[in-house]
């Protein structure tokens, strides 16, 4: 919803840029004479001149103060476009139509994108600003465009500090600082050059990333890239498993006996917004599963949960899809099928004779596919080479 156009709303959210008023259309400006509350930041505030009806946001961030002024005219402010990473979606969703109408202002992407000329549909735009640097490793990769919003003025030089650490201190780093009024300010550097030591907020980056290859974009990536005690499911396992497990945006997993966490991080990077519930019952797996969210940015999204199964379950949210990399039990099978709504997809990876035999007569009884998987890998042998073969391990891939 952009605008309202049936019976007045009490809130209004106006996206503001930083020619501040002047900027502003008919529509904003009338909102914002009528309005007996303002809240925004404190620079939107003093962008509006308002006065003694301004309210700052509250630290930590709240909408309760707006939520309880219902019933008042009530102007809310935002950087921008209110819907990109604003307080626009955090507050319809508290709100029924008839009660906001919005008047957003150009986003700093489209700013951006019109002072480099480049085409926004081909840039990531990765938000930053209340996010650690750890975000951007999956679009690190030569030739990668990207947008970055940034906390404050000292967090450019933080980052093209990071970003040389990660082997990418070649990369274009434009800084886009108060963009569209009259503190703007535009510099462009090498990462491991960046020399600026603080600029005006709002700021943000354009990276033109070049350097080594990065992230691969597909599962079964190298076990080298994590942290674990060598239990670890192997690549090409993990590319099989993730393929059964068929992760969409938005979906959540419940990865039991997760190890070191690396089928919930291939499920993490798979889809958009994927997240990941892993239980483990090793305390010292737990902070390799915690240490590996963290390399592949993926803290907000992958939760460590220290328990067994199915005790844990009730702590859990709600699963779309389930992993049990170990076969899993009797029991164990009994407790999902008893709790798990129909749809929720399960995959179960078995090594052991009994853990196969299980899995094949829970696939007689509840049906879906059984795979064997037999794998082998060319190992050095005298002075050539032979086929070294892993266990055959079968794999049970099912909907409840």
């Amino acid at each position: 919803m952009c605008e309202n156009l049936s019976d007045p709303a009490w809130l209004t959210l106006i996206g503001l840029g930083e020619d501040g008023l002047a900027g502003l259309h008919d529509a904003s400006r009338k909102a914002l004479h009528d309005a007996q509350l303002i809240f925004g930041g404190p620079r939107h505030l003093t962008l509006v001149n308002a006065g003694p009806r301004g309210r700052a946001w509250p630290v930590p961030f709240s909408i309760e103060p707006v939520l309880r002024a219902r019933g008042k005219r009530v102007v809310v402010l935002a950087s921008g476009d209110p819907f990109w990473h604003g307080a626009g979606g955090s507050l319809t969703q508290h709100l029924t139509p008839a009660e906001w109408q919005c008047f957003p202002a150009l986003s700093c992407v489209a700013l951006a994108a019109a002072h480099l000329g480049w085409r926004a549909q081909d840039v990531q735009a990765v938000a930053l600003h209340a996010a650690p640097f750890e975000h951007l490793i999956a679009h690190l990769n030569a030739g990668q465009r990207l947008f970055c919003t940034l906390r404050d003025g000292l967090a450019p030089r933080a980052l093209a500090q990071w970003l040389t650490q990660q082997g990418f201190g070649a990369s274009r780093m434009t800084l886009l600082a108060a963009l569209g009024g009259p503190r703007e300010q535009i510099h462009t550097s090498r990462a491991d050059r960046f020399d600026l030591p603080q600029t005006p907020a709002p700021v943000m980056v354009a990276l033109q990333i070049e350097g080594r290859a990065g992230l691969p974009q597909s599962p079964g990536r190298d076990a080298d890239l994590f942290a674990h005690d060598g239990q670890i499911t192997k690549g090409p396992m993990r590319a099989l498993t993730l393929a059964a497990l068929a992760p969409r945006a938005g979906q959540h997993l419940w990865d039991i006996g997760a190890g070191s966490g690396s089928v919930s991080v291939e499920w993490a990077l798979a889809a958009t917004g994927a997240s990941s519930s892993a239980v483990e019952p090793r305390a010292d797996r737990i902070q390799n599963i915690t240490e590996n969210a963290r390399r592949f940015g993926l803290l907000d999204r992958i939760t460590p949960h220290l328990g067994a199964a199915p005790q844990i379950f009730p702590q859990l949210p709600p699963p779309d899809a389930v992993f049990l990399g170990g076969g899993g039990s009797e029991s164990l099978f009994r407790a999902l099928w008893d709790i798990l709504p129909p749809g929720t997809r399960v995959v179960a990876n078995a090594v052991t004779l009994q853990s196969q035999a299980l899995l094949t007569r829970w696939q007689d009884a509840q049906g879906g596919s059984l795979m064997k998987i037999d794998l082998a890998m060319a190992q050095p042998l005298g002075r050539g080479q032979g086929w070294q073969a892993a266990r055959s391990q079968l794999q049970w891939s099912v909907l409840r």
